[in-house]
């Protein structure tokens, strides 16, 4: 398969603190493994236990970046709704980037 066609994830892992971490993925599973081994974003290491919190297509890299750029700029209660609806995808749930 080329790298093209690869399907990208994009996904939140909350803290034990509360803490959502954004990230992009083509396996959601292995990502959260490596983060929950210490070997993931350095943001995360020593946050205690990490849970997935929400997790959907993204498309293929290019869009999954823009997407993760775009979520990571939203505000803590933007992001809270946005775990809290579980879109199935994310322009399903456009509105939430017009809002607060």
């Amino acid at each position: 398969m080329k790298n093209s066609e690869t399907t990208w994830f994009l996904y939140l892992l909350r803290t034990d603190s509360g803490l959502l971490y954004t990230g992009i993925t083509t396996d959601v599973t292995r990502r959260l493994a490596q983060h929950q081994a210490g070997k993931g974003a350095r943001a995360l290491r020593g946050k205690g236990p990490l849970t997935l919190a929400y997790h959907c297509v993204a498309g293929d890299r290019s869009t999954a970046l823009k997407w993760e750029y775009r979520v990571k700029q939203l505000s803590k209660m933007q992001k809270e709704r946005l775990v809290q609806h579980q879109p199935p995808t994310l322009t399903d749930f456009m509105p939430l980037f017009r809002s607060d």
